[in-house]
């Protein structure tokens, strides 16, 4: 006969504040900053920093206005192209207008 090892319902843990997240200030707003590792990704989204695609299985940051309870604006970043933001001159992206 085998061994339960499994946890209870009432014994499950409670979650910790993630440490892979931060809060950093860019041209006067507060950003929650996330990383996410390459596991972590299953879609292709569009860098707003240099509006190429960030692939699945890419690690790369999640950014979005901290206060933002439902990320309704949260911006998937490469992680270079975030650290170098002001870098970057203003460019037209795709649609029109800049994306940050």
């Amino acid at each position: 006969m085998g061994r339960r090892n499994r946890r209870q319902v009432a014994e499950q843990r409670e979650l910790r504040a993630t440490s892979n997240q931060t809060i950093e200030d860019w041209q006067g707003i507060s950003y929650v900053v996330r990383q996410l590792s390459g596991s972590g990704s299953t879609k292709t989204y569009r860098c707003p920093g240099c509006d190429h695609e960030v692939r699945p299985a890419t690690a790369h940051v999640v950014v979005w206005p901290e206060g933002d309870e439902d990320a309704d604006h949260r911006r998937h970043w490469h992680k270079v192209c975030w650290q170098h933001r002001d870098n970057r001159r203003a460019t037209q992206h795709r649609g029109g207008a800049p994306r940050f």
